[in-house]
């Protein structure tokens, strides 16, 4: 009988594996960063090569480093940073330009010039449920297809291949053989329809990409194929794809209709578990396939913050305030509320507002406040972010959100957790096991072989919490969130918009 279950999780900046064995518990790790490309202002972009290399590369060390031999793993679940966008040779296998990260702002003219085609955004939106931006995979590859030499000539041709970085790593890992992905990843890329379950001609044929680029689209947890041999030493069956919030949404085990998570990381993720039904926000909300078994589809509603924790990165490599994001939660720590509200509008304001040429600022400042007051202002607007998500839910979903579970790196304050309990007004429940968006899918794989039999086998298995409760009262909580919005509207309404 096989041990283990190997995850391969592939984010923006780093790779990881790890290995899990049948309680759940990591039993092998390894990772590695990754580059990223800053080739002009707003453009994030990716060597997809050295993605699959890193991958490979960070399997076998944590094979190694635990002594585990190949033959010993049941099966391969792969998750990774979604909405990132490969486009390849279907002869040679190899990519025709670098890999358009999910935060890059390069192809915003192209998803302009879509939106505005006459009398198509209404279809999109009753298709695909999404809200415009270039952060899906539409525009990513109408810009592919338009600025690399040669490429609209050989998609028509037939002769290229699309992938989010789910369906580059199974074609690698593969061997070429495999050029497929999962409902979850197919979601983000406002291409597919999400009730049908299908890639729509209509929606292809208006963006102009031809089908023949698209992956075949499998249930989340399901056979795909094996990996070939020279890969890791054995031929591994892979038995799971899943967009990196969806399978940390899995590992933290939110299997019920009305659970929620969200995930501290660089940017922030939230999404609700609504179930078997299908329901398209009308509060700026994106409503994505969390996973598939078989013909049972489980759907949620998300709301994706692009600058959370880069707010303190830029404190410290911006203006030099902060060595480090630990030195900004102790910072944080040593004063109370003071007025100041940080927006982080780098890159824009995305959900549920979604105003792409919004820009940052700091409102409330006077002659005594402190880098202290402003790196809690930073460390206060990540919470402040999901109260705005949390609100355009409620209004979505008459039923009240009563618990949220945390994740990522920014979970790891005790302040931000106890900030994000009091401005919501719930309780926070923060899983202290890590990696659970590779844990979730590890989940997805094993339930595919019978690794684990159930939901609720793997609701049994240990897990260690840590719940963090409201600590201020209702007045004191909607004048905070008073003062916050007020910040945000001179953001939305700032003159460069």
């Amino acid at each position: 009988m096989k041990k283990y279950i190997l995850a391969l999780d592939s984010g923006t900046v780093k790779n990881r594996a790890v290995l899990f064995d049948r309680t759940g518990r990591m039993a092998g790790y390894a990772e590695r960063p990754l580059t990223v490309l800053h080739r002009q202002p707003g453009w994030f972009e990716q060597d997809a090569e050295e993605i699959y290399d890193i991958q490979r590369l960070v399997a076998a060390e944590a094979l190694r480093r635990s002594g585990i031999d190949a033959a010993d793993i049941e099966a391969i679940g792969i998750t990774n940073q979604r909405e990132t966008t490969v486009l390849w040779d279907r002869e040679t296998g190899k990519p025709i330009a670098p890999a358009i990260c999910w935060q890059s702002q390069q192809s915003l003219p192209e998803l302009r010039a879509l939106k505005e085609s006459e009398g198509i955004a209404e279809e999109f939106r009753q298709k695909t449920s999404m809200v415009f931006t270039p952060y899906f995979s539409i525009s990513k590859i109408i810009w592919l297809l338009k600025h690399v030499p040669g490429a609209r000539e050989k998609a028509e041709a037939g002769d290229l291949l699309f992938g989010t970085v789910d369906a580059w790593l199974l074609y690698k890992l593969s061997g070429g053989k495999i050029h497929a992905t999962d409902c979850s990843n197919a979601s983000r890329t406002m291409l597919f329809h999400l009730k049908e379950l299908r890639w729509d001609s209509t929606l292809l044929a208006h963006a102009g990409i031809p089908d023949s680029l698209m992956p075949v689209v499998y249930p989340t947890s399901a056979f795909y194929g094996t990996t070939a041999k020279d890969v890791l030493g054995a031929e591994i069956p892979i038995t799971a794809l899943a967009g990196n919030q969806q399978a940390d949404l899995f590992g933290q085990r939110c299997f019920a209709a009305g659970t929620a998570k969200n995930t501290y990381g660089k940017g922030s993720f939230f999404l609700l578990n609504t179930g078997d039904r299908l329901l398209p926000s009308q509060n700026g909300l994106n409503t994505t396939i969390a996973w598939t078994f078989g013909n049972t589809t489980t759907y949620a509603l998300e709301g994706s913050v692009m600058v959370a924790g880069f707010a303190l990165d830029w404190l410290r490599d911006g203006l030099g305030l902060i060595a480090s994001p630990e030195e900004a939660n102790a910072l944080a720590a040593s004063v109370a509320d003071s007025g100041v509200y940080f927006v982080p509008a780098f890159r824009g304001v995305s959900a549920p507002y979604w105003e792409a040429n919004a820009r940052g600022m700091i409102v409330g400042l006077s002659e005594t406040t402190t880098r202290a007051d402003i790196a809690r202002a930073a460390l206060a607007s990540m919470a402040y972010r999901i109260r705005d998500i949390a609100e355009a839910v409620g209004a979505d979903i008459p039923v009240p959100l009563t618990e949220l579970h945390a994740d990522g790196g920014g979970a790891r304050s005790d302040l931000l957790m106890q900030l994000q309990a009091d401005i919501l007004g719930i309780s926070v429940e923060r899983q202290e096991t890590k990696e659970l968006t590779a844990r979730g899918a590890a989940f997805l794989a094993g339930l595919a072989t019978g690794f684990w039999k159930s939901l609720e086998e793997l609701q049994s298995l240990p897990q260690e919490t840590h719940l963090f409760t409201p600590q201020i009262g209702e007045a004191e909580r909607e004048s905070r969130y008073d003062g916050w919005q007020s910040a945000m509207m001179q953001v939305l309404g700032w003159s460069g918009c």
